[in-house]
């Protein structure tokens, strides 16, 4: 399938709510909640006043002539929060266009990015059920916590795991 990503312009913000509402992990055989769930506080942590805030960075994916799905990074207080400086994800794609790659390309783009702004460090939250896990570990995302229902991953940049790597060598020598 031919696609391509890109970063989302002003005027597409919005999108996210509908990427929001995608993001919604469903387990097999349950019902979908109402999209009005997107509303409450905890959710809306994602998306309001999207672009205004330092570390609002988003991309979009275009298929069939139309955008087929979204990855947007943001410091935020989400259930995937590691500290103030990491940026935290979220992702999602429409039904139809899922386990075609756009996914990991997506995934992918968004580190590059985050990596050439500076970042070190970026989280996520899933539910342990979420197929999206194995994706996230493909690119470089580790467990660093989990509950019952979720695990918290973590992604270094290859920069900042270096130099991690590094300094302590530079301390024995």
């Amino acid at each position: 399938m031919d696609y391509i990503i890109r970063q989302i312009r002003d005027s597409e913000y919005g999108l996210l709510e509908d990427f929001l509402y995608e993001a919604i992990f469903i387990p097999e055989g349950a019902a979908a909640p109402p999209r009005e769930i997107i509303y409450q506080p905890e959710l809306q942590v994602y998306v309001a006043d999207f672009g205004k805030k330092k570390g609002d960075i988003a991309l979009v994916a275009e298929a069939d002539g139309k955008t087929v799905g979204a990855v947007w990074v943001r410091i935020m207080n989400d259930y995937g929060h590691i500290d103030d400086d990491t940026p935290s994800f979220a992702i999602s794609l429409y039904k139809q266009y899922r386990n075609k790659g756009i996914g990991t390309a997506l995934m992918k783009s968004m580190l590059s990015e985050l990596e050439r702004a500076g970042y070190k460090r970026a989280s996520l939250a899933v539910q342990k059920q979420n197929y999206a896990v194995k994706m996230y570990k493909a690119v470089g995302f580790e467990i660093v916590e989990e509950n019952d229902e979720e695990y918290i991953m973590l992604y270094t940049s290859p920069t900042a795991r270096a130099l991690q790597t590094a300094i302590p060598s530079q301390r024995d020598g």
